[in-house]
């Protein structure tokens, strides 16, 4: 496995991962519409321009193929931690997250923050994080539940 700076070319495969994981991997966590309306995010053509040029953002890739991603935005919020569903449960979330936690403390933040679904709550809980409160965000009329979540990077 290697893991790599993101880069535009990377776009296409990366906003396909996206989709199908939420697609594949939350159907046990989120109704259908609440799932459509989830992935719909890959429309937002800007925001996953603003991604990649600037957010730090890592891929991690196995035989050319990209298997997970993560971005941080603003120096100490994890955006989006994504990994394959033919990928899951291999290690990749936990090597791109050292990844990130180490470029965050690299840039002097002593704090990590994310809003977190439901399907990846365990593994933020995992890796340090804590819940401060649970959310209901409305997207296109729909409720989706998540949670904001941090991390003290001081030991």
């Amino acid at each position: 496995m290697i893991i790599r700076k993101g880069q535009l070319n990377d776009l296409e495969e990366i906003q396909l991962l996206f989709v199908e994981t939420i697609n594949n991997i939350s159907k046990t966590d989120y109704s259908s519409e609440q799932i459509n309306v989830w992935a719909s995010g890959i429309k937002n053509t800007q925001r996953w321009q603003d991604i990649v040029t600037k957010q730090v953002l890592i891929v991690a890739e196995n035989h050319a193929q990209i298997t997970g991603f993560c971005s941080l935005d603003k120096g100490n919020y994890i955006d989006l931690l994504y990994v394959h569903k033919d990928y899951q449960r291999q290690g990749i979330a936990n090597k791109l997250y050292e990844h990130i936690e180490k470029a965050a403390i690299q840039a002097g933040q002593t704090e990590l923050k994310s809003d977190v679904s439901k399907t990846a709550k365990p593994f933020f809980e995992k890796v340090g994080f804590e819940v401060i409160n649970e959310q209901i965000v409305i997207r296109q009329g729909v409720e989706l539940t998540n949670f904001k979540m941090t991390k003290n990077l001081i030991k």
